[in-house]
């Protein structure tokens, strides 16, 4: 087995830029690709070939390096105020029954709902189904087909700055949480790069997700990316943290959790639903949730907010 292949890939993930369009779409299985990588150096070792093992050694280590820290826990900053649960969920253009996921805030006593592809009819069930008993405040664009998301929220918020790139609406909102300072909400769902021209709109609404500054903030949706995509590494750089990995759960896949195939082949799933959080606030737990009718995984995380 030759090292040159896993050489090339280690290379591409550390260039602090997403170099191509099919690089894109093939960086998102790095976890893979590091995985297989160890079958190099074990090979090597046994046919006694001494310069390949310490290379392949050396591939193995860069590409380990980046996908292994996912899964320790740690990084967390002290933060001593009032606790936070998010859950986010992308509803597959609508079709999450509204009972369903209802039950999943009450179970999970969610403090914030963030939704992708909410559609009018999804908004109409929700309210139908008496979301307004469990979240009372709400800031929503729901858009037919793929484009809509929304934020439900127990507590008092304000809609903040929508943000639009290829007729994707990411929503975002300012809440009032009892105890903590202000937190920057938005609910994050990029057009996703499943072709050469969509990798623009799918840049620019990452590139114009709010870095941490100014108020506590809070990221939550379906990123159409995996941590091994330059433009998430940019937003970690910049601070914030991934609450999965935080926790030791960055491995865990998101999407699809169904059988999925494209162009013929099956896919195998990858981390495309995160959490991502301010550097002041601490995570305590991480967990996906099934839904019916969707093929994204729910994620749902609990914080500590700094105190005001």
């Amino acid at each position: 087995m030759s090292i040159v292949p896993f050489a090339a890939w280690a290379v591409l993930r550390l260039i602090p830029g997403d170099v191509h369009f099919q690089w894109v779409r093939a960086v998102a299985f790095t976890p893979y690709v590091a995985l297989a990588s160890v079958a190099v150096p074990l090979l090597a070792l046994v046919s006694r070939r001494w310069t390949a093992l310490a290379a392949s050694m050396v591939v193995t280590g860069s590409l380990a390096a980046c996908v292994v820290p996912r899964a320790i826990p740690g990084g967390n900053p002290p933060a001593a105020g009032p606790q936070l649960r998010v859950l986010s969920s992308n509803l597959m253009m609508g079709s999450v029954p509204p009972e369903k996921l209802i039950d999943l805030v009450r179970e999970l006593r969610a403090d914030v709902l963030t939704l992708q592809e909410l559609t009018p009819s999804a908004a109409e069930g929700l309210r139908d189904a008496g979301i307004d008993k469990l979240l009372p405040y709400h800031v929503d664009v729901p858009v037919q087909r793929a484009q809509g998301s929304g934020i439900f929220s127990r507590f008092p918020l304000a809609q903040g700055q929508l943000i639009e790139f290829g007729k994707f609406r990411q929503v975002a909102a300012m809440v009032d949480v009892p105890g903590a300072p202000q937190v920057s909400v938005v609910s994050v769902h990029p057009c996703a790069p499943r072709y050469a021209e969509r990798m623009e709109c799918w840049a620019d609404g990452l590139a114009a997700l709010p870095l941490p500054d100014g108020p506590v903030r809070i990221l939550a949706g379906d990123f159409n990316a995996t941590l091994d995509h330059a433009r998430m590494r940019h937003l970690l750089d910049a601070g914030y943290h991934d609450a999965a990995a935080t926790t030791g759960d960055g491995l865990t896949t998101t999407w699809p959790y169904r059988r999925w195939r494209f162009n013929g082949w099956g896919i195998p799933p990858v981390t495309l639903d995160h959490i991502l959080v301010d550097p002041r606030a601490a995570a305590g737990s991480f967990g996906v949730h099934r839904l019916t009718s969707t093929d994204h995984l729910a994620v749902f995380a609990e914080f500590t907010l700094p105190a005001r």
